[in-house]
C-alpha cells in the first residue's frame, strides 16, 4: 500500500480504530478490509472506502469476518467470556463487569 493512502485511512478517524475507538500510534496502525478479501472474491475491493484504520488486536480478531459478521461475534463475546473460570473469580471479587457489546463500532457512533 502506498504511503500516501495509508496516512489517509490513519487520518479517517483521527488516529482511532474504527473497532473500539482506542487511539493507534501510526506506526502500530494496520489496515483493515472492511469487506474482506479472504474467500470473498466478489467482494475485492481495494478503495479508499472500504479500508478502515485498526488496531492489532480488533484486526487479528474480525480477520476475514464481513462487518456484520464480526458485529455478531461481538454481540455474543460477553457470553464466551463470562464462561471461563478466571473470569467468574474476577467477577466475584469485583475486579471485572462484564457488559454486552451494544452493537456500533466507533466509526459508525461518529
Amino acid at each position: 500500500m502506498k504511503k500516501q493512502l495509508r496516512e489517509k485511512v490513519y487520518a479517517k478517524y483521527c488516529g482511532h480504530c474504527a473497532y473500539c475507538g482506542k487511539d493507534i500510534e501510526y506506526k502500530n496502525m494496520q489496515v483493515d478490509h472492511i469487506n474482506p478479501h479472504f474467500g470473498y472474491k466478489e467482494l475485492r475491493d481495494d478503495s479508499f472506502e472500504n479500508l478502515n484504520p485498526s488496531c492489532r488486536r480488533c484486526n487479528h480478531y474480525k480477520r476475514a469476518y464481513t462487518l456484520e459478521d464480526f458485529r455478531n461475534l461481538m454481540m455474543t463475546l460477553h457470553e464466551r467470556v463470562v464462561k471461563q473460570y478466571i473470569t467468574k473469580v474476577a467477577i466475584d471479587y469485583g475486579i471485572v463487569k462484564i457488559e454486552p457489546f451494544e452493537g456500533q463500532f466507533y466509526f459508525e457512533k461518529l
